[in-house]
């Protein structure tokens, strides 16, 4: 079992480092808000008026706030991520959601921070088409996780139910 395990990693790894690096094209952007372990709030100013504008988190499936404890634990990290630093905001090819919110994937210091996010455990990668810009290193990501066991997928306190399930089940 180890052997397997260890082999599934080395392959991981060697996935991994076979892909070309992305530079990211996007604009700086300061949160203001962290709404939940996907979405963020920011301020834009538009003809002098600030405006709120939340930012979801292209890729990724994050548990529910109410998914106790991983919602909070999301909520926390991502905001422990971001902290006080711009992160640069970029778009793929849809700019906004049904919800009307900005679609984007974040980045600080040169690190995709949904991918960040996955590979640690905190959300699933959740492709969304035609946002799949970085779907492959979130699908990596999410296996490096799981192969690992941390956060949503250590087996002592494994997530039971996809977000999506549990928004279903709870839907009011």
């Amino acid at each position: 079992m180890l052997l397997y395990r260890l082999l599934a990693i080395a392959l991981t790894l060697l996935l991994i480092s076979c892909q070309k690096p992305e530079l990211p094209q996007g604009s700086l952007i300061k949160v203001g808000r962290t709404v939940s372990g996907q979405t963020v709030e920011i301020t834009s100013i538009s003809d002098n008026i600030a405006l709120l504008e939340q930012i979801r988190l292209i890729g990724i499936d994050v548990p529910d706030l109410k998914q106790q404890p991983w919602g909070e634990l999301a909520k926390q990290k991502l905001e422990q991520l971001i902290g006080s630093k711009q992160v640069l905001l970029e778009s793929d090819v849809e700019k906004k959601d049904r919800f009307d919110r900005k679609l984007g994937y974040l980045w600080q210091d040169g690190v995709l921070i949904n991918e960040l996010l996955v590979k640690e455990g905190y959300a699933l990668a959740a492709g969304r088409s035609p946002n799949t810009k970085y779907q492959q290193r979130l699908v990596n990501a999410q296996e490096w996780a799981r192969l690992m066991g941390r956060g949503i997928w250590n087996p002592k306190q494994a997530l039971r139910q996809t977000p999506a399930e549990f928004r279903q089940q709870n839907r009011k």
